[in-house]
């Protein structure tokens, strides 16, 4: 059995007059901002798709996604995460599991938490326990602090049989 770990990093600018999505969920940001982005701009979803694609060496979701392709504006993050979950599984990789931390002053996600990890997991075709989401403040230091944007850091671990 081989193992590979991938890493994943995204960061969205906080604008208002776009959607809030976080891990597939619609959420509510107390200055009604959401994130900007070609696609949805899910930094959750994103960072989980670098992660894997990072773990076999295939680059990054702007090599698959790229952002100025029209085909790819407004696209809903978790269809994309299958598309990867499907290029890991046409390679013969199984994920074992993928965690994951949101770095966002608002909203608070705590509450949504456990229906971002269904909603990630079942489009990955994983059980909810392999899915880690957490989330944390930067206590209003650097852009997210300041409620510029919102980050994301994701890890994967994957297994070939």
């Amino acid at each position: 059995m081989q193992l590979r770990i991938g890493n994943g990093y995204d960061i969205h600018r906080l604008v208002p007059g776009r959607a809030l999505i976080l891990g597939g969920q619609p959420l509510e940001h107390p200055a009604g901002l959401g994130l900007d982005g070609h696609s949805d701009a899910d930094v959750l979803v994103h960072a989980i798709m670098d992660a894997l694609l990072g773990a076999l060496s295939l680059g990054d979701i702007g090599k698959y996604f790229p952002p100025d392709d029209p085909q790819w504006k407004g696209a809903d993050s978790l269809v994309l995460l299958e598309q990867v979950v499907a290029l890991v599984a046409e390679r013969g990789w199984q994920v074992i599991n993928v965690d994951s931390v949101v770095i966002a002053e608002r909203p608070k996600l705590k509450p949504h938490i456990t229906a971002m990890r269904a909603a990630i997991a079942a489009r990955m075709g994983l059980e909810p326990d392999q899915v880690g989401v957490k989330a944390t403040t930067n206590e209003k230091l650097g852009p997210e602090g300041r409620e510029e944007g919102i980050s994301c850091q994701a890890v994967a671990l994957l297994q070939k049989p």
